[in-house]
């Protein structure tokens, strides 16, 4: 009986062991063709970036916009092309492609390095002044883009909670989300939430570009001339029209204040996003595109 008992045990224990085998290599299996799906998923989204790229190159429309200088038939070209829905082979694909040069490039306040007589910087303070938020609040941004200072003469003290952040110049929307969870941390301050600064900043180290003002949006009209609501919304609601200073319905103040900004009525650059989804993945790439130059930069991905 023994001997039985003993041969019994060794048998489950034998099952038991081979269970568990199976089953890891049951596991190592799905884990290797979970991977292989996220890899074709991968491919399949450069393969359609670069169909994209492919398009906007060849585009015969951008072509003209190009040649002629036009800004009106640049935006006839982002009329027609704010969303495109497309369905491929088991993939979604959304394509929205806007003008890249509507907002206002939080970096412009620090030109040269330095923000000695900016005025920029004093406009700004003023504009979130009107909402209550704390001027504390540039110096923040400031402090982010002001390099590595050896003497840590810092406006604020971010860079002690996280010592980490990148400080050459903002450099995303994630990074200025950083900032501004900091400040309603340690100000306790939820004022920021009044602006919507998803329309009115633009990121990156592309300090020498213009806000093309038949793209400005409301929230850029209202930082630009400090006018309230009605004023940026019948601005706004006038894009595409503008070639000239003078089509602009602006008094003196409001046109001396505009020549602190670096704007323009034609600026060809193109901000495309692609959302790219099939029954198990979704990928969201955004670039910008240079319609003279042809080229794509400033990528980025979420997966």
């Amino acid at each position: 009986m023994q001997k039985k008992g003993i041969a019994l045990l060794i048998t489950l224990l034998f099952i038991v062991a081979i269970t568990a085998s199976i089953g890891l290599g049951l596991k190592q299996i799905n884990n290797a063709s979970k991977e292989l799906q996220e890899q074709n998923f991968l491919l399949q989204t450069r393969v359609i970036l670069d169909d994209v790229l492919t398009i906007l190159k060849n585009s015969g429309e951008l072509n003209t916009v190009m040649q002629e200088s036009s800004p009106s038939k640049l935006y006839a070209f982002l009329s027609q092309t704010k969303e495109i829905p497309l369905e491929l082979e088991g993939y979604h694909v959304d394509v929205e492609i806007t003008s890249a040069r509507g907002k206002f490039n939080v970096n412009k306040l620090m030109d040269a390095n330095t923000t000695v007589n900016n005025p920029r910087v004093e406009i700004l303070k003023e504009f979130v002044n009107k909402q209550n938020i704390n001027s504390n609040f540039i110096d923040l941004l400031l402090d982010n883009m002001g390099k590595i200072k050896e003497d840590l003469s810092y406006n604020t003290a971010i860079f002690s909670e996280k010592p980490m952040l990148f400080r050459d110049y903002i450099a995303s929307r994630k990074h200025f989300k950083e900032i501004e969870r900091y400040y309603a941390n340690t100000y306790n301050d939820e004022s920021l939430k009044k602006i919507d600064f998803d329309t009115l900043f633009s990121y990156g180290a592309k300090k020498q570009e213009f806000i093309d003002l038949n793209y400005a949006t409301i929230a850029v009209w209202k930082l630009l001339l400090g006018v309230d609501e009605v004023k940026a919304r019948a601005l706004a609601s006038k894009s595409g029209q503008y070639t000239k200073l003078g089509d602009l319905d602006l008094n003196a103040a409001q046109k001396e204040r505009l020549s602190k900004f670096d704007t323009s009525f034609f600026e060809p650059f193109l901000e495309v996003r692609l959302e790219i989804k099939n029954e198990k993945h979704q990928a969201i790439i955004e670039f910008e595109y240079d319609v003279k130059t042809k080229k794509g930069s400033n990528y980025v991905y979420e997966l």
